[in-house]
């Protein structure tokens, strides 16, 4: 799909214009230059004023049919000009979004979001002490999103103000998220840092070796400056591809590095592919009294864990879910994707019926995206996958699933390219949710990764501005430079908490 646009002549439109797009259609290319063989031309005419932005536009088609929308938006008196620009931009997308809706008939129930975490806007207004009714209607108003979705925001922050009373207080304490790069194989939908464990033995020990010394740095800087901690993640790859006795002695060093471990409200470890899984990590999960782990089926169905590269058998997932059972784990979350290649309704339904069988404490349905980076993407013809009707209906399945069993929505977040313009959604029984992914979600507090691939999200305790630092994706890269990643960070977090820093030598 060729779209030309007129009227308009900052680049910095087609970005957005390109995203609301795609939603509609596959590989679409937004020009202001390109006119002859477009599908659709779009004329804007926009009228700036000292308080408000007005957007008029017109669209036609190859067959002559027309459609036409306008918008007016009031600027907020203490917005800048960088702020302007950006509902400059919401606005020009209200009014796109409105005539693409009315000439394909399809309603996008996220309007004009593009977005990852939607719920933050419902949180601002609501710190903002915005009455609730008026908040929905705000954001109906602004950014075209449905009733139906802002429903699902509310019950989403409803949960997790009930969860973390404290939510919009804690940018004095930090979260931790801890990278383990290493997997058994990589899936076809991936682009996590995740390397095929195998034959990689030397580059695990150095890495660790490393991650140990950052545990160690970052730890003495929290206890240094009286920074507790509020949750810990074990992620990647698969943290449990490690040995049971490199793992013991991570947790060693997590309890002997951090301050007050004992405050700590929560530590997660993903053990998301069940042949990581062994009675011996097990013993050492249950020794450092973390209760709370990932296995993750994504499907019940041999034949789609074959497709996407997960080496993984049916019964092992349930197997392995018995086991951890059995030895104390007392909650269990499960990953389920919709949309896998060769899945549809009769697959998905199959799958949340085995999944009845095990009932775990939290579920996340995630909605497949065609990560940029992935093989997938790359073959996309080899990967055949269902249609936008047909994924809306297993989305639908999985909320009546999950109502008729007692799991409540508690965080959510969006993708681009994800199919149907849906969400992923995590769900779990009450009391039961992770105050990790309530956080990574709404930004309250600062992220700090360690690990080969983790990437710290430094939130300024005063103004809430986000700062990013990544470290390297790569075992190789990371083993060589993590002194110096670790001194950047700790540099970082000093000037964000205002406290000084020595370094040791």
């Amino acid at each position: 799909m060729y779209i030309a646009i007129k009227g308009l002549d900052d680049e910095r439109f087609i970005r957005p214009l390109e995203l609301i797009a795609n939603l509609f259609f596959e590989e679409t290319t937004v020009s202001f230059d390109k006119e002859d063989n477009s599908d659709l031309i779009i004329h804007f005419a926009l009228e700036i004023k000292d308080n408000s932005v007005y957007v008029k536009g017109k669209l036609l088609d190859k067959a002559g049919n027309q459609e036409s929308a306008e918008y007016e938006k009031e600027f907020s008196n203490y917005e800048t000009k960088k702020e302007q620009f950006k509902q400059i931009k919401n606005a020009v997308s209200h009014t796109y979004l409105t005539m693409l809706q009315n000439w394909t008939g399809i309603i996008q129930k996220w309007g004009i979001l593009t977005g990852v975490r939607p719920t933050k806007l419902l949180h601002r207004k609501l710190q903002e002490q915005i009455p609730t009714e008026l908040a929905h209607k705000q954001l109906q108003e602004e950014y075209l999103i449905t009733e139906e979705k802002i429903q699902l925001m509310q019950q989403i922050v409803e949960r997790q103000l009930a969860v973390v009373p404290d939510l919009y207080d804690l940018r004095n304490e930090v979260s931790i998220y801890i990278g383990i790069p290493f997997c058994p194989t990589k899936c076809a939908y991936c682009t996590f840092p995740a390397y095929a464990i195998n034959g990689r033995q030397g580059s695990v020990d150095s890495f660790l070796g490393g991650l140990h010394y950052e545990m160690r740095e970052v730890g003495q800087w929290l206890k240094d400056h009286n920074i507790n901690v509020t949750t810990v993640y074990f992620g990647g790859g698969t943290p449990t591809s490690i040995t049971a006795e490199e793992m013991d002695m991570l947790y060693e060093e997590m309890y002997s590095s951090f301050p007050n471990v004992n405050l700590i409200r929560e530590i997660t470890v993903e053990a998301g592919r069940p042949d990581t899984i062994t009675k011996e990590k097990l013993d050492v999960l249950k020794k450092w009294k973390i209760d709370r782990i990932s296995i993750n089926p994504q499907s019940y169905i041999q034949e789609t864990l074959k497709a996407i590269g997960r080496h993984h058998t049916v019964e092992e997932t349930i197997e392995k879910f018995h086991l951890a059972r059995s030895m104390e784990m007392k909650n269990i979350n499960m990953d389920l994707i919709i949309g896998l290649p060769g899945e549809g309704i009769a697959e998905f339904t199959h799958t949340l019926n085995e999944t009845e069988k095990l009932l775990p404490e939290s579920l996340t349905v995630h909605t497949l995206s065609f990560k940029r980076a992935s093989e997938m993407t790359k073959n996309k013809e080899r990967y055949k996958v269902a249609d936008r009707q047909e994924i809306s209906q297993m989305m639908e399945l999985a909320e009546d699933w999950t109502k008729a069993h007692q799991y409540h929505p508690y965080y959510l977040y969006r993708q681009k390219n994800i199919l149907g313009n849906l969400e992923n959604v995590g769900y779990s029984t009450k009391g039961q949710e992770s105050i990790y992914n309530i956080m990574i979600m709404e930004e309250q507090q600062s992220i700090i990764g360690l690990g080969c691939g983790a990437s710290s999200k430094l939130v300024d305790p005063k103004t809430g501005k986000i700062t990013r630092f990544a470290n390297p994706k790569d075992p190789k890269t990371y083993n060589e430079n993590y002194q110096t990643y670790t001194t950047e960070k700790i540099k970082m977090l000093s000037e964000l908490f205002q406290v000084k820093t020595t370094f040791a030598n």
